[in-house]
């Protein structure tokens, strides 16, 4: 039996450059069906949805959906609230008030827990309620899920980005660190060595939060690096973390702040690449030591957009839209890899989504833990998508010294 009411689509957590595709999904599929009265947006996702605050996407045209949709970031505005279970029931109350019989919300574990529980509270009340989560994050650490939505186009602007770093320490050799956003996993970080095409291109080192980082072992590759090429590039992700499981930011951080889910703020300081670079500069004596952090940059960035990410951005939408208007389930969209290069959909319970991290399995870390597998590149490449420019070098021989001076 089809429920009638009203649908509600929200987007929490950090924004992507895809996520609009995904609400634009939800909404144009929602808008066919006739037992939905109205499709409303909450703005700033859950909390948002507290305040009563929702924008009628009923009346937004098609032709500016289609253009938010290609548009990066949370066009609904975001969260970074975490619900717990009274937060959750103020939520129900409200989706209740308003007779919304759909609810659909964009986002990462947190945000399918959140469903999980305002679910939850709706079957206890015995109100006729479908909930679905839509996969987003960057860090494409969702569980069940090949990749997530966001991840491709993240990717190639970091992937972008360490080509033009590696060119530019080409002309002016030296030791490059890049810091790149990944708490527990580091598939972003490892998206760097996507552009890699010689075999002395960087980045030339790779520390993921899934191998424990020894200080003393990356100043011997780099020590190593240097010696063997004349330069280092690096590419380190932000929740690197000691044997002990300790970040090495908060190591380095004279102050640490914590954010709302009690995760320490990693991507707010340039602390770890200053210290690193310092950390070689003085124990190695190199003089040229440069470090940047990339932070919000590669999340919503409008010139570096995989076509890949955002189909599949727009389907988990309107699939999300199809399995609780057709097929009146719950649950969360998860992305398969079913062939090379497809993918197919499926609904997952909610529970093997929430909450949990999905980390690099081995097979994509080299043995060194300090670099990525071609295992791990051929899984990346297709997710980026086709239009990702490469690099090329001068190849004319250099001509016969006459005097052999030499500075």
């Amino acid at each position: 039996m089809s429920l009638k009411g009203k649908v509600l689509v929200a987007q929490g957590g950090g924004p992507t450059a895809v996520i609009n595709q995904s609400m634009a999904g939800v909404v144009l599929e929602a808008r066919k069906f006739m037992q939905v009265d109205r499709v409303y947006g909450a703005v700033h996702g859950v909390r948002g949805i507290i305040n009563e605050d929702f924008i009628d996407l009923t009346q937004e045209t098609t032709h500016n959906l289609e253009s938010v949709a290609k548009t990066p970031s949370s066009a609904l505005f975001s969260t970074r609230d975490k619900p717990d279970e009274k937060y959750c029931k103020e939520i129900f109350e409200v989706l209740k008030a308003h007779d919304i019989r759909y609810f659909f919300y964009i986002g990462g574990n947190d945000s399918a827990s959140t469903v999980q529980i305002v679910n939850e509270n709706a079957k206890k009340s015995s109100y006729e309620f479908r909930a679905i989560h839509i996969p987003k994050t960057i860090d494409n650490d969702l569980l069940v899920n090949d990749h997530t939505p966001g991840y491709g186009s993240a990717a190639k602007f970091v992937s972008q980005a360490f080509n033009g770093v590696d060119l530019d320490n080409r002309a002016l050799p030296g030791v490059y660190i890049g810091v790149v956003m990944g708490r527990d996993a580091g598939f972003l970080t490892a998206a760097s060595a996507i552009a890699q095409k010689f075999p002395d291109d960087g980045p030339h080192l790779i520390y993921l939060p899934e191998v424990a980082f020894d200080k003393e072992k990356f100043l011997k590759d780099v020590k190593e690096t240097y010696a063997k090429y004349g330069r280092c590039v690096i590419a380190v992700s932000e929740g690197i973390k000691n044997e002990d499981g300790v970040p090495i930011a908060k190591e380095l951080m004279s102050k640490v702040e914590y954010d709302a889910h009690g995760n320490i703020v990693l991507s707010g300081s340039g602390a770890l690449g200053e210290k690193l670079a310092k950390y070689v500069k003085e124990n190695l004596g190199i003089s040229r030591v440069r470090s940047d952090t990339f932070g919000y940059l590669q999340r919503s960035f409008m010139g570096c957009v995989s076509e890949v990410d955002q189909h599949e951005a727009r389907e988990v939408g309107e699939r999300a839209a199809q399995y609780a208007l057709w097929h009146n389930m719950d649950g969360s969209i998860t992305i398969h890899r079913t062939g090379d290069y497809s993918v197919d959909y499926r609904l997952t319970p909610l529970e093997r989504v929430a909450k949990y991290t999905k980390c690099m399995p081995e097979h994509f870390i080299n043995k060194a833990g300090n670099h990525v597998t071609e295992e791990f590149k051929s899984y990346l490449r297709p997710l980026i998508g086709q239009d990702t420019s490469t690099a090329h070098l001068l190849r004319a021989p250099m001509v016969e010294k006459i005097l052999g001076k030499k500075l």
